[in-house]
């Protein structure tokens, strides 16, 4: 073999070498990574979350994300010189066990100019922990990834301007707020992965729910189907050890408490974007009125198949009925709500308006009557048959109509997503303004009953001989 050819075949074997170790570029091509993980990577918000289960795929995608910032090379998002960020883990064993071996899994070693440790030797990075991490970047300078850990406290994570944190699962809730105060003069990001194991905590409030609805924050949940790698017969195996509630958060990343939700059968896929919605399809507005508390109004529409549309809301507390009937009719106008010959909206209501009380001489009802909006208290109040009601239509497996809510309407989806079961047989009753008034409308709906059977002549011949022997 000649000289040359030796030195093309060394080459070969080193690019072959460098491929096999070159974990991230083999991740992106689609060996390991699956459609929500790309999402993650793809999405441009600020504030990003995966809420997973375990062996979702959760911690593959933070570590990923974290290589890629420090390198400079994301493919998805725009890339910054020489970043400054933090990987922070509950404690310093659960960072060498799981995130810090995760990024050394996607950091090539000729991507590393130098390792300092907290403990351990920088030639074994595996064994020990380590505090920061100097990555080579392709601008030609370095990038730093830090270590941190919760149980370090809050005063430990404070001085630094950082470009990203990782929050590699849930931290204390001190300390991602130092965190967030650590990025804003770069402008940087907020990742988090985690499986919600604490119930409904801090970041269910802030992030799942969003009441502020910030809009640089962004979530998925991740669960096991989600993972092609995962191996169908584990999966069965695991879900057989579990129960409900646990197999809710470890399978599916939701949050759960020990009485459950309500409504588990509401997901993302039930909120759709707004669109311009057929004057045909208009149906009904329903109210659950408040004074101090929220008065909680939609409006719904059904389409030529049944499925029913959340398509606006009023939602406001502390304001008195001359308010919120204004309010009212300004939102039916901009949808060109359907009205009366004289003008009047109709509308259902909580049958509790039609009563007066000693400081009222009218009703409330009178009082949205005498406003323009003939409200009709005659609704089914009836809680667990109106629950079954609306389990009914976000269940698409059992033919009824569908339940959509519009992305617009941002107290109802808290409100589904907030609404559990208390310690008896009775939703808590805190947050259910607008969940009282959809269980009104749906009840109104018709069923779907099956066809009625055409009778026999032998059948209708002894229905009349009845009739007759009925009237003698």
């Amino acid at each position: 073999m000649s000289e040359l050819a030796e030195k093309l075949t060394a080459v070969e074997r080193e690019l072959a070498r460098r491929k096999r170790a070159d974990t991230l570029a083999r991740y992106n091509a689609g060996e390991k990574i699956h459609k929500k993980q790309l999402a993650f990577h793809k999405c441009p918000k600020r504030n990003r979350w995966v809420f997973g289960g375990n062996r979702s795929g959760k911690t593959e995608c933070g570590a990923a994300e974290a290589v890629w910032i420090a390198r400079g090379n994301h493919p998805y998002r725009p890339n910054r010189k020489n970043t400054f960020g933090w990987v922070v883990s509950l404690t310093a064993q659960v960072q060498r066990d799981v995130a810090q071996r995760k990024i050394l899994h996607y950091l090539r070693r000729d991507w590393i100019a130098d390792i300092v440790m907290t403990s351990g030797r920088k030639d074994n990075p595996e064994t020990g922990v380590i505090d920061q991490i100097i990555v080579k970047n392709v601008f030609g300078g370095t990038s730093v990834i830090g270590f941190k850990s919760c149980d370090q406290g809050r005063e430990r994570f404070q001085g630094s301007s950082l470009d990203y944190v990782w929050f590699d699962e849930e931290p204390p809730k001190d300390v991602y707020e130092e965190c967030l105060m650590r990025v804003i003069d770069r402008r940087g990001d907020v990742f988090g992965t985690m499986t919600p194991l604490k119930g409904l905590t801090f970041l269910y409030e802030e992030i799942y729910l969003n009441p502020k609805n910030n809009p640089e924050i962004w979530y998925e949940f991740m669960e096991w189907a989600d993972n092609p790698f995962l191996n169908a017969d584990e999966i069965a195996h695991l879900e057989r050890t579990m129960d409900e509630t646990t197999l809710q958060s470890r399978r599916f990343g939701r949050f759960c408490t020990r009485e459950g939700l309500v409504y588990p059968e509401f997901s993302d896929e039930t909120v759709i974007e707004p669109f311009p919605v057929p004057p045909e399809w208009f149906d009904c507005i329903s109210i659950d009125p408040g004074l101090k508390n929220p008065l909680s109004a939609h409006w719904y529409a059904v389409d030529y198949d049944g499925n029913v549309y959340v398509i606006a809301e009023w939602y406001r507390a502390e304001a008195d009925v001359d308010a919120h009937a204004r309010a009212i009719h300004e939102i039916s106008d901009k949808l060109g709500w359907k009205r009366d010959g004289q003008g009047r909206l109709s509308a259902l209501i909580d049958s509790a308006a039609g009563q007066r009380t000693l400081a009222s001489v009218k009703s409330v009802s009178e009082l949205f009557y005498e406003r323009n909006i003939l409200v009709n208290p005659r609704v089914n109040k009836d809680l667990f048959s109106g629950i079954a009601q609306v389990k009914s239509y976000l269940n698409r497996k059992n033919g009824l109509p569908n339940l959509y809510v519009f992305s617009s309407c941002v107290n109802m989806i808290r409100e589904f997503k907030g609404y559990f079961w208390g310690e008896g047989e009775s939703p808590v009753k805190r947050g259910d303004h607008a969940m009282d008034e959809l269980r009104y409308y749906l009840m109104t709906r018709p069923k779907n009953l099956p066809p009625k059977r055409e009778q026999s002549e032998i059948c209708k011949d002894k229905d009349r001989l009845i009739r007759r022997l009925k009237r003698r």
